[in-house]
Parts: C-alpha cells; sequence; structure tokens
C-alpha cells in the first residue's frame, strides 16, 4: 500500500528557513515523480517543485522563486523540500505527492494519484 507522510512544519519567524521530508513507503523510488505542493486556506493548491525518482530531474514553478529546493534520499524512501527566506504569504499547509504520470512537470493536482496528509508550515513577522 502506497504511503506518503510529511513531517518537519513548524512554526517559524519570517526570513528562516525549514526542511520539510517526504517519507514514501509502497513503492520503489525509481519509477514515479514525487513532488511537493501547498494550499492556503481558500485557495487551490499548487504545485512548488517535484523530482523524478530515477533520473533526478527537478521541476520548479515559478512560486519556488529560488527559495526553494527539492532533493531525495532513495536510501531512505525520502523527498525533501528545503524552504528559506520564509514569508507571512506563504501557504500554511504543504503536500507530498506521487505521480506516474508523464507530464508530471506541469504538476496538476488531479494528475498526481497519492497524497501525503500534510504538514502545516506557519511563518510569522
Amino acid at each position: 500500500q502506497v504511503q506518503l507522510v510529511e513531517s518537519g512544519g513548524a512554526l517559524v519567524q519570517r526570513g528562516e528557513s525549514l526542511t520539510l521530508t517526504c517519507t514514501a513507503a509502497g513503492f520503489q523510488f525509481g519509477g514515479p515523480a514525487v513532488g511537493w505542493f501547498r494550499q492556503a486556506p481558500g485557495l487551490e493548491r499548487e504545485g512548488v517543485a517535484c523530482i523524478h525518482t530515477g533520473d533526478n530531474i527537478t521541476y520548479y514553478k515559478d512560486v519556488a522563486e529560488g527559495r526553494f529546493t527539492i532533493s531525495k534520499d532513495a536510501a531512505k524512501n525520502t523527498v525533501y523540500l528545503r524552504m528559506t527566506d520564509l514569508r507571512t504569504v506563504d501557504p500554511t499547509v504543504y503536500y507530498c505527492a506521487k505521480t506516474y504520470a508523464g507530464s508530471y512537470w506541469n504538476m496538476v493536482p488531479r494528475r498526481w494519484t497519492d497524497w501525503g496528509p500534510g504538514t502545516q508550515v506557519t511563518v510569522s513577522s
């Protein structure tokens, strides 16, 4: 059974950094892409960054703005999202997801088949 669990969410001050972890189970790295999405209350879920677990190719959406870095550790079945210079406008819940879709780099949420429950990030001023 596929399982994705996010961790690392916290309350941080504006300008600080934070690393989120997505721990995966039930599938092997090498085939799918794993991505990070985020969602603020009342807004649609949006893609942040994704990585192909086989060839390590990464894609970033504009919201990453050069502040976020995605990486993976295949030995630990984990994918990380390093976030720097966090701002109060950065949405609160971050999700990781998995897909085998060919056009995964577009990060259209409906094409991602498995999701974690999310982890909350709050940035205070």
